[in-house]
């Protein structure tokens, strides 16, 4: 067996008296691409920056090509290759601007360097960009001149900080294609990659996965060591019509059910060990069938959580709407010459959600902006919660909430400061405030840390108050930016229950997103694509749209690529 490119024995690290990583002691071999996989706050971050040799390693060892990172971290710099989160192009600079720059930090000399670029520029499909200015690139085209010039010294080991957050599923799977397209060529040197993420589906595309939670290593090896112990586990529960959500919140709070989560038009369960299949009936379903297990289904078994009870009924006002809650029609956004948004058509139902699916760059967030009052369309018709945006934009926002992607209240004030805060900027009154925030405190279980600084919180329940910040002053109407990005399955399925509780309420949700586990909690889902909206439907009917012999299981994201692919091959023959 080859020698590991790093040893891991023991670490532990922490900021401000608080533990990133508790005891964890690892391999990373040659040969393969390691995931270093875990939600948001999961220590991947830390770990990566100590294995690049960038913090003071606290307590335990890490060895990196025979260095010891606590005293010879500079002898091992010229090996490895770092690509943090946000990665440090200089956005006034054209691409072969970047990669000229990086190339001198490196010291390359004039020949390797020409190789090495054109090369880079082949892989990323980067090379009719070439003059482009970095700012103006889209975010899946940034991650792949970042991950280029990550890969300009060859390293023998390269450190990825999720590199596909953001970027939408067929940028996702290009990366993975570059990346292991150069492990392949530098198998040779024996180079070896290390890929942080959050999606847990990329943990099937690596050949050994770190599973980090809350600082602690829960699982070291091969993806199917994790989903082996769940074969035979795994259920398909079809549902009658308009009911999935039901059903998925009865059978989570089942004894013998692990988890249960919305998929298309189904719900998929997970049985807990030794447990026997349900009774279909049982849980409101019609027919059950097994599926085979995956890395979340994995992950969600190791954590053990307890049967989850229903979320508590939410507060809303009384809704006085008739017709849409939304409604857009032939909607145009320009940006000088540039047409960002064009001729967008759509409704969304009082009570559904809707979810707005894109590639990077192809006006999904345009349209989100402006449906939420923040941009002015250049044509065509917006209304939302009955009113019209091109003539009372005001009016309208004070029907939405809205949760941004990133945690955006105030990280200094208290979390019962921020919810009076943002009550007074929805104009509550003094009487109508405080019930709101006491409703909000109780129902989205905040009274414990009512008192705690909001920055200071851990991720999950951040969510919970930035959700409940949205809601204070019962909107008819609430917009989701990404919402449970980087968040632990067991979180992100809570949110999702409160979520399809507000929509049975009668609330519209508006929700864009890149994760494509995110998406299949709507009723119906809209694709856009070099600014056009290409497809409308539920989850399950663009599955359907793809199937084929060759596909006979389509994934949401094989939908999604395929229904974008065919749209863009469509403009380009046109």
């Amino acid at each position: 067996m080859p020698e590991p490119l790093a040893r891991i024995e023991g670490l532990s690290h922490g900021f401000a008296g608080r533990p990133a990583l508790r005891d964890i002691t690892a391999t990373i071999e040659p040969g393969i691409v390691t995931g270093l996989i875990g939600p948001d706050a999961a220590g991947k971050t830390t770990l990566l920056r100590l294995l690049a040799g960038l913090l003071r390693i606290q307590d335990g060892r890490i060895v990196v090509l025979g260095h010891d990172m606590a005293t010879e971290a500079a002898r091992a710099h010229a090996a490895i290759g770092y690509m943090p989160q946000r990665f440090g192009l200089y956005e006034d600079l054209s691409v072969a601007e970047n990669l000229d720059l990086f190339a001198d930090l490196h010291g390359l000399p004039p020949a390797l360097r020409d190789e090495r670029t054109e090369r880079l520029l082949h892989f990323t499909g980067l090379a009719r960009f070439k003059p482009r200015l970095a700012g103006q690139l889209s975010g899946g085209m940034k991650q792949k001149l970042g991950l280029a010039c990550a890969l300009l010294a060859r390293p023998r080991l390269l450190l990825l900080d999720e590199p596909s957050v953001g970027v939408d599923p067929a940028s996702r799977r290009e990366l993975w294609s570059i990346v292991t397209a150069m492990l392949a060529e530098g198998r040779a040197d024996g180079m070896g990659v290390v890929w942080a993420t959050a999606y847990l589906d990329e943990a099937a595309r690596c050949g050994r996965v770190l599973l980090l939670h809350e600082g602690r290593l829960l699982a070291d090896g091969p993806p199917d060591g994790l989903t082996a112990p769940l074969q035979g586990r795994v259920f398909r529960l079809t549902v009658p019509d308009g009911t999935r959500r039901a059903v998925a919140t009865k059978a989570a709070a089942d004894a013998g059910v692990l988890d249960a989560v919305v998929e298309g038009d189904a719900v998929r369960l997970v049985m807990r060990p030794d447990t026997p299949p349900p009774d279909p009936a049982r849980l409101g379903g019609l027919a059950l069938s097994p599926l085979p297990p995956r890395f979340e289904d994995g992950f969600v078994a190791r954590l053990d959580v307890p049967p989850r009870p229903a979320p508590p009924a939410l507060a809303t006002r009384p809704r006085t709407m008739t017709g849409p809650a939304i409604e857009v029609g032939a909607l145009v956004r320009r940006f000088g010459d540039f047409v960002a948004v064009d001729q967008v058509n759509f409704e969304v139902a009082q009570g559904e959600i809707f979810g707005l699916l894109g590639p990077n760059g192809a006006g999904k967030s345009t349209t989100f902006r402006m449906l939420c009052g923040l941009l002015r369309p250049s044509a065509g018709s917006a209304r939302v919660a009955g009113q019209d945006l091109l003539k009372a934009s005001a009016a309208a926002r004070s029907r939405i909430g809205y949760m941004a992607q990133r945690f955006s209240l105030y990280a200094e004030l208290s979390v019962r400061e921020n919810l009076r805060f943002f009550a007074r900027v929805y104009g509550l009154d003094r009487q109508a405030c405080a019930a709101a925030i006491a409703q909000a405190l109780e129902r989205f279980e905040l009274q414990a840390m009512a008192d705690s600084v909001a920055g200071a919180l851990p991720l999950g329940v951040k969510q919970r108050l930035a959700l409940a910040a949205a809601l204070l002053h019962g909107p008819d109407i609430l917009f989701l930016d990404e919402p449970t990005s980087g968040v632990d399955p067991v979180t992100r399925r809570a949110f999702w229950a409160r979520i399809g509780a507000l929509a049975d309420s009668g609330v519209a949700v508006l929700v864009t997103s890149h994760f494509m586990d995110e998406a299949e909690y709507c009723d119906r889902l809209g694709i856009i694509s070099d600014g056009r909206l290409i497809a409308t439907g539920t989850p399950a009917g663009l599955r359907a749209r793809v199937r084929t012999a060759a596909l006979p299981e389509p994934t949401l994201e094989d939908a999604f690529i395929a229904l974008v692919q065919a749209a863009q091959a469509r403009a380009r023959a046109a």
